[in-house]
């Protein structure tokens, strides 16, 4: 930790768009957090502005020079984002960073707000989050709205999903520039103290972490778990729900009538490593993913892993026999059996070669060129940035 008095008066990027700052918050929150870190060991002097609900009131200080400034939100789910969006831009026309980075397609409803305070700002299209089963009419129509308002009026526009960067860019006759998400290398660990605690086997429990939202599907794994012959394998769910919701206490209700179900909640740090590292298998049904980084996670963990196929699943390229049919609980039990009775594969597999792709150090350079480029648009002449600012690869 540093003193936060001294961080320097004027940041280079000012991220917007998150609640909190810290892996095991969500997708967006574990993105921003790995791609601060490897920006600040750069060089670059980076803000986060964070929710006041998630967070607390207090600013802190992480690394070289990465400040995370709570800024105040009502916590509610129809509210807080647009709000919390607009006082960040509000907060950033103060500021005056060099760029303004805005995550997510909800956020990015007040991208022409910060073009007009003449901020110059790059847009990370993390999902199509009107695609979410949680949101009505009005709320899908309104983030439609941010994607055609980060589409016109960004910068510069990053997607995390390779097709979805593709379908963007014909879809808008802009580029969208695909750089994924990232995992970091992980160490299978043989200490099992959580398993302890939550009386579970090593190898004998399928393991899934995400928010507890309708389309992660948590459901789907719930009856699926019913399903399957082997009487000794349970279900985790690490992860809670972001606002209570019909689903959320669906979610609950089904778990408390199974012995079988063990909800975990929020984990972090050690525990989750361990649950990684002993899981028989690592499942996401999901039905929207930007692109998954729990999926990532278990595979730096050399998990097994088998997940829906969906675009942002399938931009992965993992082996045929990891995919199965969205929304199918047949097709989903059918692969815990192969899993747990069938299959004579190892416990734990090497996904080296798949995740050579999802390295921070590279997404940060990617970005970091994105910011440059972005920085010296308005006179195609020298960067806003120093040389010694830019992240060498």
């Amino acid at each position: 930790m540093i003193p936060v008095e001294k961080l320097a008066s004027r940041p280079d990027v000012l991220m917007i768009g998150l609640r909190s700052f810290g892996r095991g918050q969500g997708g967006v929150e574990a993105h921003v957090e790995r791609l601060s870190e490897e920006l600040d060991q750069a060089g670059y002097v980076v803000e986060v502005a964070v929710r006041t609900p998630y967070s607390g009131k207090k600013a802190t200080a992480r690394g070289r020079a990465i400040r995370i400034v709570p800024i105040w939100s009502p916590k509610g789910r129809a509210t807080e984002a647009i709000i919390h969006s607009l006082l960040s831009v509000i907060y950033a026309a103060v500021r005056r960073p060099r760029i303004l980075h805005v995550h997510a397609i909800g956020p990015s409803l007040m991208i022409p707000l910060a073009r007009a305070f003449g901020l110059r700002v790059v847009f990370t299209h993390h999902g199509e989050d009107y695609n979410r089963e949680k949101w009505g009419r009005i709320a899908r129509t309104a983030l439609k709205l941010g994607e055609r308002f980060g589409a016109r009026w960004a910068n510069r526009r990053i997607c995390v999903s390779r097709s979805l960067a593709s379908n963007l860019s014909e879809k808008y006759k802009v580029q969208f520039r695909y750089i994924p998400n990232g995992v970091q290398s992980a160490v299978r660990i043989n200490s099992s103290e959580i398993l302890k605690k939550l009386g579970l086997s090593s190898g004998r429990y399928v393991l899934h972490v995400g928010r507890v939202v309708p389309e992660k599907r948590q459901a789907d794994l719930i009856s699926a778990i019913e399903k399957l012959d082997a009487q000794d394998v349970k279900l985790v769910l690490v992860g809670t729900p972001d606002h209570e919701s019909e689903y959320s206490r669906h979610v609950d209700a089904l778990a408390s009538h199974s012995s079988r179900v063990t909800q975990a909640g929020f984990q972090s740090g050690l525990a989750l490593a361990e649950l990684y590292s002993h899981a028989g298998l690592f499942a996401l049904p999901s039905t929207h993913e930007g692109l998954p980084i729990a999926l990532l996670e278990a595979m730096s963990y050399s998990c097994r892993v088998i997940a829906s196929d969906i675009d942002a699943n399938l931009n992965l390229s993992l082996p045929t026999n990891c995919y199965f049919p969205v929304t199918s609980i047949d097709a989903l039990v059918e692969k815990l059996q192969h899993a747990f009775f069938e299959g004579n594969e190892a416990l734990v597999v090497d996904w080296s070669k798949y995740l050579e792709t999802f390295d921070w150090r590279e997404i940060a350079s990617k970005t970091g060129e994105v910011y440059e480029e972005a920085a010296g648009h308005r006179t195609n002449e020298t960067s806003l940035f120093s040389d010694q600012l830019k992240i060498k690869p």
